[in-house]
């Protein structure tokens, strides 16, 4: 299966890692093969699909800008406390909501390969601003707000 402009199938694979902590068994996951879909499926691997957004661009570019361009693969945790590769992403925003929900996500490196499909992306798509949100009760203009000290010692 080939990639797209703003789809690249991957086989996902995770592997279950028990630690001995004191005298109780800790269980971690830990991602243990991520390959294209152009490759053989590696045995009790799962078929994720990464998909690029137009309005994800921002943080695509933010993350390519890092010294450490991540990917994070989002997951299911069935009762068991299995876990399922569900979804890969390049967007932290998306991990940091997952993480908000409880739910699990793992993060790699960046291969170069998906660091330049990304950035073709964001080049044939153009960039777009990076601002960061301001907080609507302050106008700086006016110095108004709570931090200003314009009001000390006044009375109304």
């Amino acid at each position: 299966m080939q990639h797209t402009e703003s789809q690249w199938p991957m086989h996902v694979s995770l592997k279950k890692v028990e630690k001995q902590v004191g005298r109780w068994t800790s269980v971690t996951w830990e991602l243990d093969q991520i390959l294209p879909a152009t490759h053989q499926a590696p045995e009790g691997s799962k078929l994720v699909m990464l998909e690029l957004y137009k309005d994800e661009r921002a943080s695509y570019r933010l993350n390519l800008d890092m010294d450490n361009a991540m990917l994070y693969i989002v997951c299911d945790e069935l009762e068991d406390g299995t876990w399922v590769p569900a979804a890969v992403s390049a967007d932290q925003n998306v991990a940091a909501g997952c993480l908000e929900g409880d739910t699990p996500v793992l993060n790699l490196p960046m291969p170069d390969a998906i660091a330049c499909w990304i950035e073709a992306f964001i080049t044939r798509h153009g960039e777009v601003e990076i601002c960061a949100h301001r907080r609507k009760h302050v106008n700086r203009r006016k110095n108004e707000g709570p931090s200003s000290n314009n009001n000390i010692g006044q009375r109304n």
